[in-house]
């Protein structure tokens, strides 16, 4: 049975309490509590995490849609767009809908969210990375990256580990990697924004970074580590994007 299975049939047993389970409660219309029994499964489980994931990326993407101020048309299809890229039930819709509303709300516990988000995890940084490449992608969704949600987004790559640093790279990536699969023809520059590297990298570094781009963004991988398994899409164009980027690297250098 699925991790989505499990919760609809009751195998969860538990809800995993604090402010991700009050969400999903809220989200699934279960009544749950921070005392309910936790041994159903274990932190670290992938079902679990695969739970938290979900509950996450649609409460937080929620969030950032609202942090100009307005949930622009574009960023509702965004949302529906990875819906529909995941194929989800009528059930699971209503709930991603559901939180996704939820994280629009004033009162939205941000910090605590994502504090428990990444303990959920448990140290696993490319399923983190996914979530937050996951949000960038959003915050493009109008084709521009206001103030306030870059704001949004260097309080949420903070909340999880990644440095400014690190964040600056992954927009620059998400946002080289839709140009990319938007225009029939990307530049070559393009191509290399999309891995990441500049253009003088040598051609045993550009391997590299294409094999560990390939690696964090691996489909199995990531659901094995706690993506939701109707997510795969999601990774499976992330790995096209950067082979298409590579290959064309490739076919520049001769």
């Amino acid at each position: 049975m699925s991790w989505w299975g499990k919760v609809i049939g009751g195998g969860f047993g538990f809800m995993f309490g604090g402010p991700l389970g009050a969400l999903a409660g809220m989200a699934l219309g279960h009544q749950f509590d921070k005392g309910l029994n936790l041994s159903a499964l274990e932190p670290g489980n992938p079902e679990r995490i695969q739970l938290a994931f979900f509950t996450a990326t649609f409460s937080v993407m929620g969030y950032l849609a609202k942090a100009d101020g307005q949930v622009s048309r574009s960023e509702i299809q965004m949302a529906e767009s990875i819906m529909g890229q995941m194929n989800l039930n009528a059930e699971q819709r209503k709930a991603a809908i559901e939180l996704f509303n939820q994280g629009k709300q004033d009162d939205f516990q941000l910090d605590e969210v994502l504090s428990q988000f990444k303990q959920e995890c448990h140290r696993r940084t490319s399923l983190l990375q996914m979530f937050l490449e996951i949000l960038i992608a959003t915050a493009f969704a109008d084709n521009a990256l206001d103030t306030t949600e870059h704001t949004a987004l260097k309080r949420i790559a903070a909340d999880i580990g990644f440095s400014p640093q690190q964040l600056e790279q992954l927009i620059r990536m998400v946002g080289a990697q839709q140009s990319h699969g938007q225009t029939q023809r990307p530049s070559i520059d393009n191509a290399y924004a999309v891995l990441g590297v500049s253009r003088d990298i040598s051609d045993t570094e550009l391997k590299k970074t294409y094999r560990r781009l390939m690696s964090q963004h691996h489909p199995d991988k990531l659901v094995a580590k706690g993506m939701p398994e109707e997510m795969i899409k999601l990774a499976n164009e992330k790995t096209g994007e950067i082979k298409s980027a590579y290959e064309q690297i490739k076919q520049s250098r001769g």
